[in-house]
């Protein structure tokens, strides 16, 4: 990280206050310049997703019934298939019926959006959701 510079940003008060009560919602280290550089990666980060172009890395979380008709063989069919992507997954088994699968992804943003959806598309998907950062390389 480079050298710190000052600036002053003007912001009506009230959204100023709300501003105050999430930095005291994110914990007693952090202050308004900690928080305001959170924000500033994350709309960076969230810019960089949108580059179909850019290296992405993120966690796909999904919850199933392993009961549905050949759903497991589904999803194992299609991590195989996509596994220049797939860098890890958990299973866990959370009762009788469910399972929570994290699969860590890794490549080209548009390559791991679509790879998400038809993961989370397949019949008989609960819920999930897709996380993602990036490296800030391009590919």
């Amino acid at each position: 990280m480079g050298e710190l510079v000052r600036f002053s940003v003007a912001v009506p008060e009230d959204l100023l206050a709300q501003f105050d009560n999430l930095v005291a919602r994110r914990g007693i280290a952090k202050n308004r310049s900690e928080v305001l550089r959170d924000l500033i990666r994350d709309a960076l980060v969230s810019e960089e997703w949108d580059d179909p172009m850019q290296e992405i890395v993120g966690t796909l979380t999904l919850v199933f019934d392993h009961h549905a008709s050949d759903l497991q063989s589904k999803l194992d069919q299609l991590q195989h298939r996509h596994h220049e992507q797939i860098i890890s997954a958990m299973h866990v088994h959370l009762d009788a019926h469910n399972c929570l699968e994290v699969i860590v992804l890794r490549g080209r943003s548009d390559e791991i959006r679509l790879l998400a959806e038809s993961i989370l598309g397949v019949k008989g998907v609960k819920h999930g959701q897709l996380s993602t950062t990036t490296t800030g390389r391009y590919l």
